[in-house]
């Protein structure tokens, strides 16, 4: 299970929602192992008064935020981490540098899905990998 917030300048980040979407989540099913139909996102397109950064990076500069149950090796979270900066580099054309990933860990008895906690649900995925 994985929920998915992505913060960006809304003048940049809605004309590439759709593509992003794409990247993130075949990355997720690649690198995570998520099924095609478990696609959690969420876009925060924000104004430039409400989205403060540094200097050094640009209008594309953007915040994915990535909370998922825990039991991921830290060998693959670093690989979806850099797996995100490559495919996004690569498909989007987004720097490495105007991104920043942040990965949020929780026990499953942590979620509630579908009236169960987390914990109690039978799921068709690993999430041990």
């Amino acid at each position: 299970m994985a929920q998915i917030k992505v913060y960006g300048l809304g003048v940049h980040l809605n004309p590439l929602k759709e593509q992003l979407s794409q990247v993130i989540h075949s990355v997720m099913m690649d690198v995570v192992g998520l099924p095609e139909n478990k696609k959690f996102q969420r876009y925060f397109p924000m104004d430039m008064d409400d989205f403060l950064f540094p200097s050094d990076r640009s209008a594309g500069y953007t915040i994915i935020e990535i909370s998922m149950f825990e039991g991921r090796t830290d060998q693959v979270k670093k690989e979806l981490i850099q797996q995100l900066f490559t495919r996004m580099n690569e498909q989007l054309k987004l720097s490495p540098n105007d991104v920043e990933i942040t990965l949020f860990e929780t026990p499953r008895s942590h979620w509630g899905i579908r009236g169960l906690p987390g914990d109690e649900l039978d799921l068709s995925y690993k999430v041990e990998v």
